[in-house]
């Protein structure tokens, strides 16, 4: 009995691995129906929102991986078909939708697309036509991106060389459909447009279905088209297709052969144009003359000879011209004297001048000075002998040359004037006239 009440007690792991296993195994491929709401980008790239109707509501996702085929933007209150797998986030025990492809309802998703992103150029002002180009009248050089190998190159070189057969075409070769397609003709406009070797470019492919034309509805084409410093010509598809390239362009041609046309007019029309305007501009000229020299004859009767004014000009002419020259003359000579005057004037301070006078002034002086100094020195050497003869002749030396001499007692020098001075035995110096003598003395007198 007891094993008929036995419980078997789950983990809420173990429960809600039960449930993953089970709602995983029986929905793991299912389409959905419903609006989108509480969208959100985190920086991981997924895309979480909710779907719901009028009684529920689920979450979805839709990883990076699988966004990226997303023809569309994804935003709240879009109705959509959804397919996919239900999921559970454990740590949550939460189910959701694990979704790989999504796509509007009642409308494609490239339709979507397309709408979506005309809508967006739209209001950054791509479209606006203010800033549309006219084509150049008669261009150098053509520019072409497209397919190298289709139909619409071939089509548009026999349309140029039929109608201006020695105009220059600078193909660039991209493909025109497919992976790729709109990164390879985004760089050709960019290219064409950088080198400055055409002046004008023409954009274009045959007609096709709207996936076979998407790459010139790709958001890098028209803005290459926008960026472009020339003149554009979109030429994409039938006369009824129309792509976002279309809407950017500065002309759009409804097929590549029609742009071919409008890029180049036809050679005899334009050489034609250009002869018909020339004899207009000729008639033109001979009507103007004509009506030029009947005025000038008109004219002729109501004005008088005008030699008899230029006579009488001349007359004038010649008195004021006299006048004139005698005012001159007379101006000349007073700013000449006047020049003279100030020369003159300026000459006195010339620094030169002054120190040439005073250089003169200075040798005079110096002369004056050179002859009074000799003058008073012969006279100084004069006075100077005759004092220095009056010393010879009180001069000791002049005394002892008359056979004088001095003695002086040693070692004191002490000049001996009486005997007693000086001792018996004492020595002295006698001083002559030439040379000194050392004596002892022996005695007195």
């Amino acid at each position: 009995m007891m094993d008929l009440f036995e419980r078997r007690i789950l983990t809420i792991s173990e429960l809600t691995a039960g449930i993953k296993d089970l709602l995983e195994s029986t929905f793991d491929e299912v389409w959905v129906e419903g609006e989108i709401s509480n969208l959100r980008r985190p920086p991981s790239g997924h895309l979480y929102f909710t779907l719901k109707d009028e009684n529920s509501q689920i979450r979805g996702v839709l990883f990076k991986q699988q966004s990226r085929y997303l023809r569309f933007e994804l935003e709240d209150g879009q109705h959509v078909i959804c397919w996919g797998r239900v999921g559970i986030y454990e740590k949550r025990g939460e189910y959701q939708l694990i979704l790989d492809y999504v796509e509007p309802r009642g409308i494609g998703s490239l339709q979507l697309a397309f709408e979506q992103l005309k809508q967006r150029l739209f209001e950054e002002g791509l479209f606006d036509q203010a800033r549309k180009r006219p084509l150049p009248l008669v261009p150098k050089r053509i520019g072409i991106v497209t397919s190298p190998t289709g139909a619409v190159i071939r089509d548009m070189l026999h349309v140029l060389r039929r109608r201006f057969e020695n105009i220059e075409v600078v193909l660039y070769p991209v493909k025109v459909q497919g992976e790729g397609a709109a990164q390879e003709i985004a760089q050709g406009i960019a290219y064409l447009g950088a080198q400055g070797e055409v002046d004008v470019i023409i954009v274009g492919r045959g007609g096709g279905s709207l996936e076979d034309l998407w790459a010139f509805n790709e958001e890098a084409v028209a803005r290459a088209i926008f960026a472009c410093p020339l003149p554009v010509i979109s030429a994409v598809g039938h006369e009824t297709d129309f792509t976002i390239a279309d809407f950017v362009a500065d002309v759009r041609a409804p097929t590549p052969s029609v742009a071919a046309e409008l890029v180049v007019q036809q050679k005899r029309d334009l050489v034609m144009t250009i002869e018909l305007l020339r004899q207009r501009m000729a008639r033109g000229m001979d009507r103007l003359l004509v009506s030029s020299r009947e005025q000038v004859m008109g004219m002729q009767g109501r004005v008088k000879d005008p030699r008899r004014r230029i006579e009488d000009h001349r007359l004038r002419l010649d008195e004021q011209w006299g006048r004139l020259a005698q005012a001159t003359l007379r101006t000349w000579r007073e700013n000449k004297e006047r020049a003279e005057r100030v020369l003159r004037l300026l000459l006195a301070q010339d620094p030169c001048y002054v120190i040439r006078s005073f250089r003169g002034e200075i040798a005079q002086l110096t002369k004056g000075l050179t002859g009074g100094m000799a003058t008073l020195l012969a006279s100084k050497r004069k006075g100077w002998e005759k004092e220095v003869a009056r010393l010879d002749a009180l001069s000791p030396l002049a005394i002892l040359s008359r056979g004088y001499s001095i003695t002086r007692r040693l070692p004191d020098n002490l000049i001996l004037r009486a005997v007693d001075e000086v001792e018996i035995k004492g020595q002295v110096a006698v001083r002559l006239s030439r040379g000194e003598l050392i004596c002892r003395v022996e005695g007195k007198g």
